[in-house]
């Protein structure tokens, strides 16, 4: 049997609002199960997403939305919907990102030094942090760039591959890759730009 709920494939939308964020999820939920991907049974087995720690049971045509379906022996987990603004880590373990770049002057600026250390530096990402969690409280939120000095909102900070901030995702827990073609209409209702990601808890 393939294995089951350690590893995701999340979804990320970059754009949606937080106002917005619970009747988008609640569109993407009721499409799903029409399509059969999930259904509306929720579970907590294997699901490792907080703070979300439910979600729903794969459905009947879950095969649909993946790439290759051919593994008999390959069970999916259930796929958590994570709703309110948040960052989105991939990867594993690690809560910043290893490098950011300034939109407006393109300095890049090194949080995780590697292959020198594996951990965030903590005074270089403590304003990146303090961004942050001014953004998921309120909506808005800046980090001065360390090179221009120009105050940037968070949300357009290049975080690089596998950090993401939005106030909606969905995770997919234990299934083979999704398919470019679900992915493509899972974007298009979205109706926003999104970021893939891949990880293991």
């Amino acid at each position: 049997m393939a294995p089951v709920g350690d590893f995701f494939e999340r979804v990320v939308d970059l754009e949606v609002t937080g106002e917005e964020a619970g009747p988008l999820a609640a569109r993407m939920v009721d499409w799903m199960v029409a399509e059969g991907v999930i259904t509306r049974e929720t579970t907590g087995d294997a699901v490792y997403s907080l703070p979300v720690d439910v979600g729903h049971v794969p459905g009947p045509g879950w095969a649909r939305a993946v790439a290759d379906a051919s593994d008999p022996s390959w069970i999916p987990g259930p796929v958590a919907v994570l709703v309110g603004r948040d960052q989105h880590v991939g990867g594993q373990g690690e809560y910043a990102a290893d490098a950011v770049t300034c939109p407006r002057c393109s300095a890049r600026t090194v949080v995780i030094d590697h292959p020198e250390r594996f951990t965030a530096d903590d005074e270089v990402w403590q304003p990146f942090n303090d961004g942050i969690e001014a953004w998921k409280e309120t909506g808005r939120g800046e980090v001065p760039c360390p090179a221009c000095g120009v105050h940037v909102p968070v949300t357009e900070w290049d975080f690089g591959l596998g950090f993401d901030l939005g106030a909606l995702a969905f995770d997919f827990w234990g299934w083979p890759p999704l398919s470019l073609r679900f992915l493509a209409e899972f974007r298009a209702r979205l109706g926003h730009r999104t970021e893939e990601q891949y990880g293991k808890f």
